[in-house]
């Protein structure tokens, strides 16, 4: 059959199926095949010759169906890929000789922008709509502004939707005539429209099929690439990428970066090494960004041997590294404590001539401050004012944070003062940081008026923030208080966090409202927030101080439920609790099994053991944890020193006694009231009374005031030895010092002087008993 009798067959065929809609329509360069439905059953159109230039799309479309017998009832469309979806009657087509008249009509009507000529609508109402659509833009290939506006023409009359053929060819069209951002545009259109509009299996085989009509390169491929990340339809990226590898076109570095960028921040650490080996494998140069982003996010991860390793790579390769990469390099070893190759980057950064900034000085300040090193923080600040660099609301607050950790309170108002004098705003950590110092140090009033300031200024107070003041509140006993202010938090869009929970729960536990605790406790959990070790930690030791030893081992028993196990802190809790108690035994055997479960005995664990064996007499056990204590490498501590030496005192071992309070001042640890006073009382009762008056002497010039304790001690020594005169001195120096004696006191005093026949003084002090309104023993 020749051309002339195919045409005339064609148009024979086309008239039978006028009005029906095109459900695909498949070109190459030697045929158009037309299918479509007439009432479910399929049909089949074929028509050659195209004109030159149109692609082979054939082999995207599904295999072809078995043609059915059709029905001789009404039509029923269905479309498929490339479909008009019309719902009005569609005109007669013009005849075959006139095609190429009409799509050069079009052309010529775009040309000259005559938007309202009648054989435009006869051009988008035929069945082969999509087919002429396309035509004229492989057409007007060259002229990129005006297929644009043909294509936005088209898209706006009436029944009438372009096909995923024709947006990618637009698409290649704008980016040959170098329209890129209209370009992206469509690309986005089309990646996020909705499958039903758009079911082609793969989106990269249709720009590939149409890249050849439109003779344009191979950018489209890399906006695609693009388009897909800016999305964050990662895998569809990763798709196209090994699609254009497949086909050996290269992709930009650019959208290579972007790709391995939206990695990293969607977590997704392996996808991004493993695309960093395919793209440098596929011929893509990495250049100083892709570098940054890799050294960027394995430092983040930790992985600080591959950083070294990438940022070795890059300089071997003549890739200079910037500031942002020894930005990256500084802050992952500042978080891995490694100071030392921090100085070896700083040093290498000014060989090389790269400037640290803001951020580099900001890192190394925050790095010195997290390994407790406070003046090198202030040496880097003070070298970051004179290089000229003006620090930041971050420099500030991060200086603020450090002397607030370190109880530093006034420097840190002073800093406060300075970062308003540089014209900086405080921001919300700022506020939280010096109010949490304040409550830490009972500057209550304080750090009220930091929280005013904070609200006056418009900023929000977080959970942190009210963690702190409520925390502060309970330490100081002021539970009432910080009751309102949970109500006041509560009242806010705020969630209380389960610090906020742990420490009201502290804080009634130590005021003995145990019922109150307990119902904050039920009420955390009622609202969603399960207790972790810290939470049944606190409900343990307040009900262990309050000798309700058996409703904690039920607390433990439910905590074990959950499946949280006991601490060192729980553990150490419970065995203060029996020695309290007086069940030494109880206490040594949980002691055991605490060991037995490979937990380590800290410093706090060995002092209640040390100061609980002594309570009881064990003087050699007592002696032998602390022994044990400095085996494991621990140093003992002022209060293990304390019950030590409190321990030898009252079993009369005055002289190890006094070799511990000797080596306690050579390790420069400062003894407290209860050391001074032990000493004092062994020494009385050793009889050397010049030695106990000595050591009160001492005890004052260090600052540390006698209580009624060592008061009491010191009138019974000198009363012991019948040194009167010195005992009523003493009476007299502690009623002057707003001390007030109690009937322990009095009795000694009077009961020596009965002895000595003074009746009168024993009235003169049953007397000023009845004036203090203490009763008599």
């Amino acid at each position: 059959m020749n051309e002339r009798e195919q045409q005339k067959k064609m148009r024979k065929t086309r008239t039978d199926i006028r009005g029906t809609q095109v459900s695909k329509i498949s070109i190459n360069h030697k045929h158009i095949q037309v299918l479509f439905y007439i009432n479910n059953n399929h049909c089949r159109i074929d028509k050659s010759p195209l004109s030159k230039g149109h692609v082979d799309i054939t082999h995207l479309l599904p295999a072809k169906p078995k043609t059915p017998t059709p029905t001789p009832t009404s039509p029923k469309i269905r479309c498929f890929v490339f479909s008009t979806k019309s719902s009005t009657p569609i005109t007669p087509r013009v005849a075959d000789g006139d095609e190429d008249v009409l799509i050069n009509d079009a052309c010529a009507m775009v040309r000259e922008e005559r938007w309202n000529d009648l054989r435009a609508s006869t051009l988008l109402k035929s069945i082969l709509a999509p087919l002429h659509v396309s035509q004229v833009l492989v057409k007007l290939r060259e002229e990129a502004s005006l297929a644009f506006k043909f294509f936005r023409w088209a898209s706006q009359q009436q029944g009438f939707y372009h096909t995923t053929e024709s947006h990618c060819m637009i698409a290649h069209i704008l980016y040959k005539g170098r329209m890129y951002h209209h370009a992206q545009e469509i690309l986005k259109s089309l990646v996020r429209a909705p499958k039903r509009e758009h079911p082609s299996p793969n989106l990269f085989d249709m720009v590939r099929a149409t890249q050849r009509a439109c003779n344009s390169p191979s950018r489209v491929f890399d906006a695609l690439l693009r388009t897909y990340t800016e999305t964050r339809m990662l895998e569809e990226a990763s798709e196209v990428f090994y699609r254009m590898k497949k086909f050996r076109i290269v992709p930009t570095v650019y959208a290579c970066n972007m790709l391995l960028h939206s990695f990293w921040k969607s977590n997704r650490g392996d996808s991004a090494r493993k695309f960093f080996a395919d793209m440098t494998g596929s011929g893509v140069l990495p250049n100083v960004f892709t570098y940054n982003i890799m050294i960027n996010f394995t430092c983040k991860e930790g992985d600080l041997q591959c950083a070294r390793s990438l940022f070795n790579q890059m300089k071997e390769m003549g890739c200079q590294p910037d500031i942002v990469t020894y930005n990256s390099l500084i802050d992952g070893y500042c978080k891995e404590c490694k100071l030392e190759e921090v100085e070896g980057l700083c040093d290498e950064m000014q060989e090389t001539g790269c400037k640290p900034d803001v951020i580099t000085y900001n890192t190394l300040i925050n790095g010195h401050c997290k390994q407790r090193q406070l003046q090198k923080a202030l040496d880097v600040l003070n070298e970051m004012r004179e290089s000229g660099i003006l620090p930041n609301v971050i420099t500030f607050s991060t200086v603020i944070d450090e002397l607030c950790k370190e109880g530093m309170m006034q420097e840190a108002n002073n800093t406060f003062k300075a970062l308003r004098g540089h014209g900086l705003h405080p921001n919300e950590f700022t506020f939280t940081c010096l109010i949490d110092g304040n409550c830490k140090e009972g500057n209550l009033q304080e750090a009220a008026k930091l929280y005013d300031q904070m609200v006056e200024s418009g900023l929000t107070p977080s959970a942190v923030t009210y963690g702190a003041l409520v925390d502060g509140l309970c330490k100081e006993g002021k539970v009432r208080e910080a009751d309102d202010l949970f109500k006041k938090m509560l009242e806010t869009t705020i969630s209380p966090n389960i610090f906020i929970f742990t420490a009201l729960i502290d804080g009634h536990f130590n005021q003995g409202n145990m019922q109150e605790a307990l119902e904050i406790f039920d009420k955390m959990q009622d609202q969603g927030i399960e207790p972790d070790i810290q939470v049944y930690g606190a409900v343990i030791q307040g009900l262990c101080n309050l000798c309700q030893l058996q409703e904690a081992k039920t607390v433990i028993n439910k905590m074990m439920e959950r499946g949280l196990h006991m601490n060192d802190v729980i553990y150490t809790t419970l065995i203060y609790a029996h020695f309290k108690e007086g069940n030494m035994q109880e206490a040594l055997n949980l002691h055991n099994e605490m060991l037995d479960r490979g937990i380590t005995s800290d410093l706090i664990c060995y002092s209640v053991l040390i100061d609980g064996l002594c309570k009881q007499g064990s003087l050699r056990e007592a002696k032998t944890c602390f022994d044990r204590l400095k085996e494991s490498g621990m140093s003992p501590n002022a209060v293990t020193y304390t019950s030590l030496i409190d321990g030898l005192c009252k079993s009369g071992n005055l002289q190890e006694a006094k070799l511990l309070f000797k080596e306690m001042l050579v390790n420069d640890l400062v003894p407290d009231k209860i050391v001074y006073t032990a000493l004092i009382v062994g020494n009385l009762k050793e009889g050397d009374m010049h030695e106990a008056l000595d050591l009160k002497r001492k005890m004052i010039e260090r600052g540390i005031e006698p209580d009624l304790y060592t008061f009491s001690s010191l009138i019974w020594g000198l009363s012991n030895e019948g040194l009167m005169q010195e005992a009523n001195s003493t009476f007299n120096e502690m009623t002057g010092k707003g001390i007030v004696p109690d009937s322990i006191v009095y009795n000694i005093l009077m009961r020596v002087h009965v002895k000595m026949g003074n009746i009168e003084e024993v009235y003169k002090l049953q007397s000023d008993m009845e004036n203090r309104g203490i009763a008599p023993i």
